[in-house]
């Protein structure tokens, strides 16, 4: 046995073309399993403690905060244009360079302080406060789930834009430069140093690459960090859906299937391990905190008359609890132990079954409290421009922060949309222009206002 941990730019590259091509032609249920990640809003109303409400209401009276509030609907149409520009780069994962070398180029024109590009392809532009002596994170991510020969060009039909990756998370990009425009449009400063950053490798098997880089980057202190990510202007995810997915593959010498009948079989181990990990964990998810589990690929063999010398499987499995996530990991680890002890003492000739078991995806669980004043902010801030407070659990670039105990949150980049992951992705102004007013608020809450 041999386990690996590994981002498998290789493999995603063909996962791309084969499982995702695949979810295309199922979008409706792959869009449903993107929003089950999320709960549901909870029912009562949240309110923050009033501190943070007069705050909020003190901050927005601010004589530069107040025109920049008021800004934003003005620079709606600039904002759609960059949207539009951007969505039109692809950015599949794993190659995101040419969306953050124009990301960059914006985020020079609107006049950030310095703009850089990392190792791992984050762009980062820093906005220098008055003291420097906290740092803010405002960030959305530049890559899709889209393979490079995706058609990305956006077809409008009345007011509404159709493209892959429109909402997820290009429009998020353009919020985050307008905000920077607007803040330097209006001469709003903060006290604290504020990062703009386009972060790579958020979606699928890119493993939150980027933001796990900016986070084990020397000299990089990060204080406060508010991602940008779904659309509207009601959401606030401060808990972290963590997630482990692994990669198994069974590897034996393969043959005729009457000639070499006695060999061992990967698919006899495969569905061994399927079915004591399914029924294994049933029962380990009835109980606590909210635990899933997924087989989502299964493949090899050559031919219906030859014994397959490889057997392979995709498995997911998500919690926000770490005991729970680590609980239903030792399972499955357990279950393809056992088919392969199993599979081996069948066989009447030739060497023994092995297993690779490959660690693809590693998000860890986390949150921070709901009465944090990062959150407390967040909801004042929302309930200010007239939304309701949802507080939610999700699987973002935020489950860095909130593993390693940085305040931390997720915002949606409003207006309306729908179809992510999905060739019909499609994108509606609605009034999106609350969504960039209240993150400002919270962003200058944290960064402090001069």
């Amino acid at each position: 046995m041999k386990i690996r941990i590994n981002h498998l730019e290789t493999i995603m590259n063909s996962l791309l073309r084969i499982g995702l091509l695949a979810a295309f032609t199922i979008a409706p249920f792959w869009v449903q399993a993107q929003d089950d990640e999320k709960e549901p809003a909870k029912k009562e109303p949240v309110v923050a403690a009033k501190q943070y409400t007069d705050e909020i209401k003190a901050l927005a009276q601010t004589p530069s905060v107040k025109k920049a509030l008021a800004m934003f609907p003005e620079r709606e149409a600039w904002t759609r244009q960059n949207l539009i520009t951007l969505t039109e780069i692809p950015a599949p994962p794993f190659a995101e360079e040419v969306r953050g070398r124009a990301y960059a180029d914006m985020l020079r024109k609107v006049g950030a302080d310095s703009v850089w590009t990392d190792e791992a392809g984050n762009v980062l532009a820093k906005r220098r406060g008055k003291s420097g002596n906290k740092t803010v994170v405002l960030e959305a991510h530049l890559d899709t789930v889209f393979p490079a020969e995706t058609d990305v060009k956006i077809k409008q039909r009345g007011d509404t834009l159709y493209a892959p990756g429109v909402g997820d998370d290009t429009r998020g990009l353009a919020m985050v430069l307008t905000i920077l425009d607007v803040m330097e449009k209006t001469g709003v400063e903060t006290d604290a140093d504020v990062l703009f950053i386009g972060t790579v490798g958020e979606e699928g098997l890119g493993d939150l690459r980027g933001v796990k880089k900016l986070f084990n980057t020397p000299g990089l202190k990060i204080d406060s960090y508010i991602a940008i990510d779904g659309l509207g202007s009601t959401s606030i995810t401060h808990r972290g859906l963590g997630s482990h997915r692994y990669l198994v593959t069974f590897k034996g010498p393969g043959g005729h299937s009457s000639g070499s009948f006695g060999l061992v079989n990967p698919h006899g181990a495969l569905g061994r391990a399927i079915y004591y990990f399914t029924q294994d964990a049933d029962k380990f998810t009835k109980q606590g905190v909210r635990t899933t589990y997924n087989v989502g690929i299964v493949g090899g063999g050559t031919s219906v008359n030859a014994i397959p010398f490889e057997s392979n499987m995709q498995v997911d499995m998500r919690s926000e609890s770490p005991e729970q996530l680590a609980g239903i990991d030792k399972l499955f680890q357990a279950a393809i132990q056992r088919a392969l002890r199993e599979e081996n003492a069948m066989k009447r000739l030739g060497p023994d079954l092995t297993v690779d078991i490959e660690m693809v995806g590693d998000r860890p669980s986390g949150s921070i409290d709901q009465n944090n004043p990062l959150v407390q902010r967040a909801i004042a801030a929302t309930g200010h421009v007239g939304a309701q407070p949802a507080l939610r659990v999700g699987s973002t670039n935020s489950n860095i922060p909130f593993s390693k105990g940085v305040p931390a949150i997720t915002m949606g980049a409003g207006g309306k949309g729908g179809g992510a992951h999905a060739l019909n992705e499609w994108w509606l102004d609605d009034k999106s222009y609350l969504a960039m007013q209240r993150t400002l608020l919270v962003l200058l809450a944290e960064a402090g206002v001069r």
